[in-house]
């Protein structure tokens, strides 16, 4: 049987996960332009050039490694600099995008977002995402 977007799209996006450089959470996210094309993909990890949390051990404040550039980010920033239009696109992403990557998918135009882990959900990005007329769905 063949696989559904959703499905085929998640797959990716969990092997793209297994890139990320901070096993702190391996994060993977793809985004998706309405003629289910990929148009960019992103995991967690250093800024490029720098060192690896795996290789080198994690950078911690507040309880967070804040040497680690999110998947959401790292996706976004690729289209930024390649000149890849993001505004329309879906995002599937593993974990549940932190405040910080909620208000970068809102203001890059994403339309709509498919997670797959409930993961330090917070009360303000959902509240961010309905205000913003952007579904969010987890993946079963």
């Amino acid at each position: 049987m063949r696989k559904s977007w959703d499905s085929y799209f998640m797959k990716i996006t969990e092997m793209v996960a297994s890139r990320s450089t901070c096993d702190r959470a391996m994060v993977g996210c793809v985004l998706v332009n309405r003629d289910h094309r990929i148009v960019s993909t992103g995991y967690n990890g250093s800024v490029s050039g720098n060192p690896h949390c795996d290789d080198v051990g994690h950078t911690m404040r507040d309880g967070h490694c804040i040497a680690t550039i999110h998947a959401e980010m790292n996706a976004i920033l690729y289209c930024a600099k390649e000149g890849i239009p993001t505004k329309g696109t879906i995002c599937y992403v593993t974990h549940f995008p932190c405040l910080n990557c909620t208000k970068a998918l809102i203001q890059a135009g994403i339309c709509e977002i498919i997670y797959k882990d409930d993961y330090r959900v917070d009360e303000y990005a959902v509240e961010l995402f309905e205000k913003n007329n952007i579904p969010v769905r987890k993946y079963d």
